[in-house]
C-alpha cells in the first residue's frame, strides 16, 4: 500500500505508539496516508481506537515478521481536539469496592501480571465481547499507562455503560501483588 509518509514506532510500547502517530498526523494534509510501523500487539487496537475517537480513517493493518503496519488517513485539516474519559478513580482506590476490574492489555501483558480477579478482555476485542460485561455493574477500566483504558472506556460508555471508570495512573505504577498466569 502506497503511503504519504512512513513513521517508525517499532520497539515502542503504549502509549508510545499513539503519541508518535498524533504529532506525525498534524503534519499531514488532508486526505494523505500515514503508515505506522510498529512491533507492539497492542497497537493495532490503539491506532485503530485512537483514529476513531479523533475523526481519522483507520484504513487497516498489514503484518509481516512481526512488524505491525498500520495506515490511516488523515480526514481534516482542522486541529482535532482529543476527549479524554471524565469519569476517573485512583489506582489505589479500585481495591474492596464492587464492580469488577476490566484489564484490557493484551493477553501476554495480562499473563506477565495483574491484579486479583481482574477480568481480561484485550483493547482489540472489546467491541466483540460486550456481552460478557453486565451494563448495571461498576466497571474500572485498567491498561499499562491509562491511554489504551481511555479508549476502552470511552467505548463502553458509547455502548451504553455508564458505571465507568478509568484507572489512572495504570499498571506501571501498581504497588500491590501480581497474579501470573504463566
Amino acid at each position: 500500500m502506497k503511503a504519504d509518509f512512513q513513521l517508525d514506532a517499532k520497539g515502542l510500547s503504549c502509549p508510545l505508539p499513539i503519541v508518535k502517530t498524533k504529532k506525525a498526523m498534524a503534519d499531514l494534509e488532508d486526505g494523505q496516508i500515514l503508515e505506522v510501523s510498529a512491533t507492539d500487539k497492542g497497537s493495532k487496537a490503539d491506532i485503530a481506537a485512537w483514529a476513531d475517537t479523533v475523526g481519522h480513517q483507520y484504513i487497516g493493518t498489514l503484518e509481516n515478521e512481526g512488524v505491525l503496519k498500520h495506515y490511516i488517513r488523515k480526514c481534516t485539516n482542522d486541529q482535532i481536539e482529543e476527549i479524554s474519559f471524565d469519569q476517573t478513580i485512583d489506582l489505589e482506590q479500585i481495591n474492596n469496592r464492587g464492580g469488577i476490574i476490566l484489564d484490557v492489555r493484551e493477553e501476554a501483558e495480562f499473563a506477565f501480571g495483574h491484579i486479583e480477579g481482574a477480568k481480561s478482555i484485550p483493547m482489540g476485542e472489546l467491541g466483540a465481547r460486550l456481552s460478557e460485561l453486565d451494563k448495571e455493574q461498576e466497571i474500572y477500566v485498567i491498561c499499562r499507562t491509562g491511554k489504551r483504558s481511555d479508549m476502552a472506556a470511552q467505548k463502553l460508555a458509547s455502548h451504553g455503560f455508564i458505571k465507568v471508570f478509568n484507572v489512572l495512573p495504570g499498571m506501571t505504577s501498581w504497588k500491590g501483588t501480581l497474579i501470573k498466569n504463566m
